[in-house]
């Protein structure tokens, strides 16, 4: 049995190894650029849901410190619970929490809608920082962050399936604290 001559050995890559080279640096470089904004920042949806969970947290944060303008009887009852949304707006915009007198300058609500609309997405209903006082009874007041902490915390919980694991886990966490205020605020009294 003989066995057929071999082949030409080429010396070095072939023209298919060539073209797949090529495609996929071009890919690569297409991805490097793709999710940029127009400042340089990536905007990946992972940093889009980070964004606005900071700005629903500094929301909230802006109805606890408007129960605090209209209540300073329950600052005792309330400042922790304020102080753990103040800690989770910073652990979702990566910066120190802000000090319990700060109130934010720019409205949350706004900043978050801007960044819904850029990306063509109907902005999500979420505590936003109202420009009404909070209610002018005790009572009313803490079913109002109640009701803030309850909604966000749906919120953040329908949100899990669609956000990377890190950020998955520290909504999950966040949530959890939400349910357990809104609890804290209406359940306190009995």
């Amino acid at each position: 049995m003989s066995y057929p001559p071999p082949s030409r050995a080429r010396s070095g890559p072939r023209r298919r190894t060539l073209l797949a080279s090529a495609a996929g640096a071009a890919a690569l470089l297409a991805g490097c650029t793709s999710g940029s904004g127009p400042d340089g920042a990536v905007s990946s949806p992972s940093a889009r849901a980070r964004k606005r969970a900071a700005a629903d947290s500094t929301a909230l944060l802006a109805r606890y410190d408007a129960v605090l303008a209209a209540h300073p009887g329950v600052a005792g009852r309330i400042a922790p619970l304020r102080a753990a949304v103040a800690a989770h707006a910073a652990a979702f915009d990566g910066k120190a929490a802000p000090s319990a007198s700060a109130s934010p300058a720019v409205s949350p609500s706004a900043t978050a809608g801007e960044d819904d609309a850029k990306h063509g997405k109907k902005a999500a209903s979420a505590p936003s920082a109202s420009p009404d006082p909070a209610p002018t009874d005790r009572k009313d007041a803490l079913a109002w962050l109640a009701t803030a902490e309850r909604t966000l915390a749906d919120k953040r919980t329908k949100a899990l399936l669609d956000v990377p694991g890190e950020l998955a886990r520290l909504m999950a966490s966040v949530a959890a604290a939400g349910a357990a205020h809104a609890f804290v605020l209406t359940e306190g009294d009995k």
